[in-house]
């Protein structure tokens, strides 16, 4: 482990020289990347060097044990212990700092709610979770903005898409794709009985050109005009655009915009998306046929999280977890679901030996 945080701060601190080179400074997109890549090395770093010192120290207590005053000798053996635990305990911190970050945890993100089965209340309920989520990127400072919308005919939405922009977005929100199942008492029921309706996310990375290699010849786009909701300008201008990867023949399309230029990005993303999942599962299929993530497979039909209404109960079923804080969590709290899905990620990465 210490070679290997050796060699990190030895690229931290060509990092730092590089930072002061003028032709560097006056290069605003290399400037920005080498920029992140330091302060994203920054805690590892401070771990390292705080490390590198209770070793040192430790090695030097024990000198001291050979010391003819036998109070020395105490200081020295209670120093030992007590700078043993906090080496433990750094060495536990470092070995989850070391697992590798998912490069796209950094990126801004698209962001989708649709409702699904359970007819006016599943509307609803979209609207609840577009309102915990709005809060919670408040709470993270993140701006977003909105898309498109589709308001149910008794509240909520039937669907909204929205961009959210700030630190590692993906990298929380990720969490968050599958159907989310609500058990409650709906507004319309007058019987008091308890319906099951749900909601699907969606959170798809937001990717630039340069970082999937997507040669252009091996695109064709279409436009057409869009259906649907939005009256007549639907139906006058092709804004809808379509694009196909030529050689492995996947498809993406969007029209959630009105305007054809955001359509034309929304649906890059999403070919961008699609195609990387088709890489990863190609990856994975490869390394292991048994081997199945454990959150963040994104597939719409994964049922992730169910909201009971009656218990103030929240239950993710991918990890077990069950919290009686409904009423906090539905107001934007979701802290503690993320960080527990982001510790079982981080165990599993281990588990598979991904992390040192």
């Amino acid at each position: 482990m210490l070679n290997k945080l050796a060699a990190i701060h030895a690229h931290f601190l060509d990092i730092q020289e590089k930072l002061s080179n003028p032709d560097i400074v006056t290069d605003i997109k290399r400037f920005s990347k080498l920029n992140k890549e330091y302060k994203d090395l920054q805690e590892i770093i401070d771990y390292y060097l705080n490390y590198r010192r209770v070793m040192e120290n430790i090695e030097s207590s024990r000198e001291m044990l050979n010391d003819e005053d036998e109070e020395m000798r105490s200081m020295a053996r209670i120093e030992i212990e007590s700078l043993s635990k906090e080496k433990e305990e750094m060495e536990e911190a470092i070995k989850v700092l070391l697992i590798p970050k998912d490069p796209e945890d950094s990126k801004d993100v698209v962001f989708e709610i649709r409702s699904g089965t359970g007819g006016d209340e599943a509307s609803i309920f979209a609207g609840d979770l577009y309102r915990m989520y709005n809060k919670y990127f408040e709470s993270q400072g993140w701006k977003s903005e909105l898309i498109s919308e589709n308001e149910g005919s008794a509240g909520g939405y039937n669907k909204i898409v929205l961009e959210v922009y700030g630190n590692d977005v993906y990298g929380k929100l990720k969490f968050e794709s599958g159907a989310h199942r609500v058990q409650r008492v709906p507004k319309t029921e007058s019987q008091g009985r308890v319906h099951t309706s749900a909601a699907t996310v969606v959170v798809m990375p937001k990717f630039e050109e340069e970082d999937i290699d997507i040669k252009k010849d091996d695109l064709r786009t279409d436009t057409f005009r869009a259906s649907g909701a939005g009256g007549q300008h639907v139906n006058k201008t092709e804004s809808g655009v379509r694009f196909t990867h030529i050689p492995t023949g996947i498809v993406a399309e969007s029209t959630d915009s009105r305007s054809q230029h955001k359509n034309r990005e929304i649906a890059l993303q999403r070919l961008y998306t699609k195609i990387l999942e088709a890489q990863k599962s190609k990856v994975q299929s490869e390394l292991t046929a048994q081997r199945k993530s454990l959150v963040g497979s994104g597939d719409r039909s994964d049922k992730i999280r169910t909201y009971n209404y009656p218990q103030n109960r929240l239950t993710d079923h991918r990890i077990n977890l069950t919290l009686y804080s409904l009423d906090k969590i539905i107001e934007g709290n979701i802290d503690d679901i993320i960080q527990a899905l982001q510790v079982a990620e981080n165990a599993e990465k281990m588990r598979a030996g991904d992390g040192l």
